[in-house]
């Protein structure tokens, strides 16, 4: 019996990280900052290796992110997430992903931004009661220029 209520507890472990991460495209892409905060551990680690990107706690990744993306118009997708609980409180996953970032146009008028394809490879943890990231890393395989 315990063995079934295991599957459970595994099963909805699963389906809140993809709510979380379904969060986090969401509230970044809304620009809704101090909620997308939220969707990290405190000493979350980011890394985003094509733009020298390693940033440690969640008051960084939020202060560079915002400024980064300040003035654009994004759209990002996740997808066929692959996820696997490790631990009562830890998990790590996998997501195929879209992103879409146009920044304002240059001093010509030109449209400037990009859409890119890759993947986001992540750590979980149960923290305040709710999973969180704990360390993501997006690896774009593809960046076709706007």
């Amino acid at each position: 019996m315990s063995g079934n209520g295991d599957l459970l507890q595994q099963l909805i472990a699963v389906e809140e990280i993809k709510q979380l991460k379904a969060r986090y495209f969401r509230l970044l892409d809304t620009k809704r900052w101090e909620e997308w905060g939220q969707v990290f551990t405190t000493d979350v680690r980011m890394e985003v290796p094509e733009a020298a990107v390693e940033l440690d706690g969640r008051a960084a990744v939020v202060d560079n992110v915002s400024a980064a993306l300040a003035g654009t118009q994004t759209v990002h997708h996740g997808h066929m997430p692959e996820i696997e609980i490790t631990g009562p409180d830890t998990a790590r996953g996998t997501w195929a992903m879209y992103d879409f970032v146009e920044w304002p146009p240059d001093a010509d008028g030109n449209r400037v931004g990009l859409n890119g394809y890759g993947h986001y490879f992540e750590e979980y943890r149960v923290e305040d009661g709710a999973w969180r990231i704990a360390r993501t890393r997006l690896v774009r395989i593809r960046v076709d220029p706007i």
